[in-house]
């Protein structure tokens, strides 16, 4: 049976204008790397959205951003720590759109008062999965014997020839 390969990325950046851009290229790289070449455009179009929209509102312009695929889902999130950054209010119409193009979708908060928001996609039927074979179990095998010192001059003696031979092999 062969398994899927867990993949994980993180980047931190400092979001402007010329670097959403070079978010989306860094991050659809990573999803090629990882043989989901169609998960490219919805990734990085949300991405792109929330990047702007930090680049838009935020005061504090440091955000991370982590991928992680378990074989079934890619998960994207974006934690930033600027306490004036609402998503109610300041990120409303970035998440509805990310809501629109992703299979799942949601915003919390950590222990050190961080915002995390995450968008995941699904392996869809027939995609290329990267996968790789489980290790066989190991198992008890017997060993085999060593054959029986003899001089080379009794096996490369000439068989009996005829009936002889037959009935000495019987």
């Amino acid at each position: 049976m062969k398994t899927a390969v867990p993949c994980y990325y993180h980047l931190d950046v400092e979001v402007s204008p010329e670097r959403v851009g070079q978010v989306s290229r860094i991050l659809a790289a990573h999803l090629r790397y990882w043989d989901l070449e169609n998960l490219v455009d919805p990734v990085c179009r949300g991405a792109e959205l929330l990047l702007r929209a930090i680049d838009a509102h935020a005061t504090d312009k440091h955000t991370s951003i982590e991928m992680w695929w378990n074989g079934q889902h890619l998960i994207t999130a974006f934690g930033d720590d600027d306490p004036d950054l609402r998503p109610d209010q300041d990120l409303r119409s970035c998440l509805a759109d990310i809501a629109a193009m992703s299979d799942g979708w949601g915003c919390c908060a950590s222990d050190t008062g961080s915002k995390i928001i995450w968008f995941s996609q699904r392996a869809r039927a027939g995609q290329r999965v990267p996968l790789v074979p489980t290790a066989p179990d190991p198992a008890l095998r017997e060993g085999l014997r060593v054959p029986r010192e003899e001089a080379v001059a009794v096996l490369a003696a000439p068989a009996p020839a005829g009936d002889d031979a037959l009935e000495g092999r019987r």
